[in-house]
């Protein structure tokens, strides 16, 4: 080898070791360590305290073993392209990872995570998870690889004194979206200098495609994927009503400044600054959103049940089942290069303990997976809105979290972008988005029938 070979050999060497290092990677790795990787949202407290206090009870229990958490607090897209490198590596893996639902089978078909199935035939209290939940991590092939933590459904928030305010009833309960649309419109006349109604949009992650399009798309009665030929849909009328329907919003100046809304933090800014200092009348958002505001919260506000009421997103007419949601969640997934999978799934039980479950489910205002916590009058009672968001469950939709879904997502994102500042109209924005699942699914695609 040449000098010049040399040195190049040696210094790309150097350059790998500082990458794996940068990662939490080592030559070795330590049979008593087992590394978490977790995403912290938005700060907030919430996570880190209940993984430290499961932490020392695992530690306890488990002479010479530690627990390794390493939170990453970035945007969903940055962590979940942080957690996939370290994940391709035996040197750099963790051994338990906190995975979104919709991004589950994308990892396995990229063949980062390991099955569970034989694990969970062993686990008495895996009957105790609802079946709905259990789909939650389960693959095209059939096996299960992620052990899940909680759902969520996706309403509406409304100030009931901002409603006061503009003579609206503090009871509000829309039946369709030109009430939701009336609404906003007085609110904007009556009382200026507040934000009538936010709607997520633009390509700052999965927030904007899952509480916003997603929550229009099903209130036409249109989906994404078709389930019985296995195709993505394009050409969909519902999708062009849905742009529309932003369209409205953005153009008449009911919702968010495009500068507002396109901000990565912008859903933390919302919970965390405007909702408390009622500068947003209407808030299309999520049933976890509230743990902000508890004692152990980022945002503590203590009025925030009194000021706050809640109402289903209804469907497009009106049209039966006449309310929508879409529900996700996370989940806890060992990789299949992990180096202690043994131990992760010890503490994947430990965290899933009905006594842990119900406590997580109360600090974090989850909707229980567990049917004996959910069922729980200690769960029922922990938050005023949890009975709420739980009668939403019967009438929910979900992701098509098949392997392509990211993608999909993205140019979900892209549409409603184009449509928040302006750069395309609704007919433009939906060819583009048709153009581009076409190159992503290729023959996976049919038109929608009735477009």
């Amino acid at each position: 080898m040449s000098t010049s070979r040399r040195a190049l050999a040696v210094l790309l060497a150097g350059l790998l070791a500082a990458v794996l290092a940068a990662c939490g990677g080592s030559p070795e790795r330590d049979p008593n360590k087992v590394v978490v990787v977790y995403k912290e949202f938005g700060g907030n407290p919430v996570y880190r305290q209940f993984l430290l206090a499961r932490k020392t009870e695992f530690e306890r229990a488990n002479p010479g073993v530690t627990v390794d958490l390493q939170p990453i607090t970035a945007s969903d897209a940055d962590y979940l392209t942080r957690l996939q490198l370290q994940m391709r590596s035996p040197r750099t893996s963790p051994d338990l990872v906190y995975e979104d639902t919709f991004q589950i089978n994308s990892d396995i078909e990229a063949g980062y995570l390991s099955p569970l199935d034989d694990r969970l035939a062993a686990w008495p209290d895996w009957a105790r998870f609802a079946e709905t939940a259990k789909g939650a991590g389960k693959a095209s092939d059939g096996r299960t690889y992620g052990v899940p933590d909680g759902t969520d459904t996706r309403g509406l928030w409304f100030n009931k004194e901002i409603f006061a305010r503009a003579g609206l009833p503090t009871d509000w309960q829309p039946k369709s979206w030109d009430d939701v649309l009336a609404a906003a419109r007085t609110i904007k006349a009556k009382v200026p200098g507040v934000i009538p109604l936010n709607v997520y949009a633009g390509k700052v992650g999965e927030s904007s495609s899952i509480e916003g399009f997603q929550m229009l798309l099903a209130g036409t009665g249109d989906t994404l994927y078709d389930q019985a030929s296995k195709k993505w849909l394009v050409g969909s009328r519902g999708f062009t009503e849905s742009l529309q329907f932003l369209k409205t919003v953005y153009g008449e100046g009911l919702g968010p400044t495009p500068q507002q809304v396109l901000e990565p933090n912008w859903r933390y800014q919302v919970a965390q600054r405007l909702m408390p200092k009622g500068e947003v009348a209407i808030s299309l958002d999520g049933s976890w959103v509230s743990l902000n505001w508890l004692p152990s919260g980022a945002a503590p506000w203590p009025d925030w049940s009194r000021v706050l009421g809640t109402a289903a997103m209804p469907t497009q007419h009106g049209q039966a089942p006449g309310r929508v949601s879409m529900s996700g969640g996370w989940t806890w997934a060992i990789p299949r290069n992990a180096g202690n999978p043994d131990k992760a799934w010890e503490l994947v039980k430990l965290l899933s303990e009905q006594r842990h479950h119900l406590d997580w489910c109360i600090i974090n205002v989850q909707i229980p997976v567990r049917t004996d916590v959910a069922a729980d009058p200690a769960y029922t009672s922990a938050n005023p809105t949890n009975g709420f968001f739980a009668s939403l469950v019967p009438i929910t939709h979900y992701r098509p979290a098949y392997p392509l879904y990211p993608r999909i997502s993205n140019e979900i994102q892209v549409a409603t972008e184009a449509i928040v500042t302006g750069t395309a109209d609704v007919a433009t924005a939906a060819r583009n988005y048709d153009n581009q699942v076409k190159v992503i699914a290729g023959d996976a695609v049919r038109t929608a029938s009735g477009s």
